[in-house]
């Protein structure tokens, strides 16, 4: 059995209190959740590194366990079929998994990214600048945070949000590609690469209700399609996207290199694997591939 008495750092998880630990405290700093069991060697064999790795964080980083053989409802919410399996939780979404045993050196590749940083505390201060107008000052100073700290993914990502919010989407792109791999491959500049990839896709001389009615006119119109994919896309309308681009698959398949199954796995992406509108809608790339 996993003992996680007396350490402040280490909690037992189910689904009562699944909310409280994890997703609340990934407001908070990086969870690292633990899905186990006593049957399995692995998991046996994997614990003392995270008891370990856990307790050099001190409480920078939280381990919360969960025994699959007794916890099936959040087993089953996050798709756990073997373990161990570990997910990095922060600000309420998995931002990382690790599938069967891992080494302390890679767990902490990973564990360092996310632990709370100096350049942090820069970036407050550089927030609260462009939140009194001071965009400029803003900008420089979490440029000079990035040069300083480029392994803290919260400075590129606060910067293209920044960015995006000022509608400009391609300097948030090229900041992006410029980024090593380790920092471009986190899960979520990888999410935010794809959702401004849609934002380009926009052409804002276009009105959307024009385009709607274009389709109901011409229902083979591919190229409006994709216009509204985009829209649909960046106001979050993410099942309607989705439908769309299956009829666009149906009509064409090879449209424009394949763009209805890139765009696909560009929304899923977005969405999480964890998402049910993943499940739902993949079997439809098994009919087409690119």
């Amino acid at each position: 059995m996993i003992e996680t008495l007396e350490s402040p750092y280490i909690h037992a998880a189910t689904a009562d209190n699944f909310t409280s630990l994890v997703l609340d405290n990934s407001n908070l700093g990086p969870v690292l959740v633990n899905f186990w069991s006593q049957k399995a060697g692995p998991c046996l064999r994997q614990y003392p590194i995270l008891d370990k790795m856990i307790h050099q964080y001190e409480g920078r980083v939280l381990l919360v366990n969960i025994d699959t053989e007794s916890d099936h409802k959040i087993s089953r919410e996050y798709g756990i079929t073997s373990v161990p399996t570990l997910k990095l939780f922060r600000d309420g979404r998995v931002v990382q998994t690790w599938h069967g045993f891992q080494s302390e050196e890679d767990l902490a590749k990973v564990l360092d990214i996310y632990v709370a940083r100096d350049s942090d505390q820069t970036l407050a201060q550089a927030i609260h600048l462009y939140s009194n107008g001071k965009s400029t000052e803003a900008y420089e100073m979490i440029a000079e945070a990035i040069v300083n700290d480029p392994v803290n993914p919260r400075l590129p990502l606060a910067m293209c949000k920044l960015l995006k919010h000022e509608e400009r989407f391609s300097e948030a792109l090229k900041l992006i590609d410029t980024l090593p791999d380790q920092i471009r491959k986190t899960q979520e500049i990888d999410q935010l690469y794809d959702l401004l990839s849609f934002h380009l896709d926009v052409d804002p001389s276009n009105d959307m209700n024009e385009i709607i009615k274009r389709i109901e006119s011409f229902p083979g119109d591919i190229a409006a399609m994709q216009q509204l994919v985009a829209w649909y896309v960046i106001h979050q309308d993410y099942e309607k996207a989705l439908n769309v681009l299956v009829k666009m698959m149906d009509l064409d398949h090879s449209f424009d290199d394949s763009y209805a199954q890139k765009a696909m796995l560009k929304i899923f992406n977005i969405l999480g694997t964890e998402h049910s509108l993943v499940a739902e809608f993949r079997p439809n790339l098994k009919r087409y591939k690119h």
